[in-house]
């Protein structure tokens, strides 16, 4: 009886050790359309260049005269920083 007990222990003992621990991995995930600019940290409620509202995302941003400006896109950016006095008196 004592062997038979003995053998049982030690399959009972192999076979736990055998299992293998469940690996999670986290998968980052991109957030698509995330703006990392919020219209409260810009001056302006409109881009400049072409009138969009900037609640309606910022995707670049400046500075000027201390103060920094949301635009839609970079190419608005661009035009603003062509000539900034201009479109800051238009207001």
């Amino acid at each position: 009886m004592k062997p038979a007990l003995f053998i049982g222990l030690i399959f009972t003992a192999l076979l736990a050790c055998s299992q293998q621990e469940e690996k999670t991995v986290e998968i980052p995930v991109a957030i698509e359309n995330a703006s990392k600019y919020t219209p409260a940290m810009v001056v302006n409620e409109k881009d400049y260049a072409c009138g969009m509202p900037v609640t309606a995302g910022i995707s670049d941003t400046c500075h000027y005269e201390d103060k920094a400006y949301g635009f839609c896109s970079p190419e608005c950016k661009d035009i603003f920083l062509k000539d900034p006095k201009k479109y800051l008196a238009i207001k």
